[in-house]
């Protein structure tokens, strides 16, 4: 059998922007980011490091490199996602 992914909009943002914004400019930050960072939610927690975003995801905590994406799933959920799966997977809709 083959299946589609069915076309869902998501949220998201390269990891290099957000550790930028949270180090100078927090406002610049995506509201859902920043709530993910003050939230004490099960999955839905971020760090933000000098060369990375620590998410914690419904199967522990995953590491976003400054080239990955962090995408709000459809559920609110986070999740980091490489570049070249990220280009294959999503196109822009603005």
């Amino acid at each position: 059998m083959k299946f589609r992914k069915l076309p869902v909009e998501i949220e998201a943002i390269r990891a290099s922007d957000a550790i930028l914004a949270a180090r100078n400019n927090w406002s610049a930050l995506p509201e859902w980011l920043r709530d993910a960072y003050d939230s004490k939610e099960p999955g839905k927690g971020i760090v933000f490091a000098a060369d990375a975003v620590h998410i914690t995801t419904l199967e522990g905590v995953m590491a976003a490199a400054p080239e990955d994406w962090i995408i709000r799933g459809v559920k609110g959920e986070l999740y980091p996602c490489k570049p070249d799966i990220f280009a294959a997977t999503y196109e822009s809709v603005e």
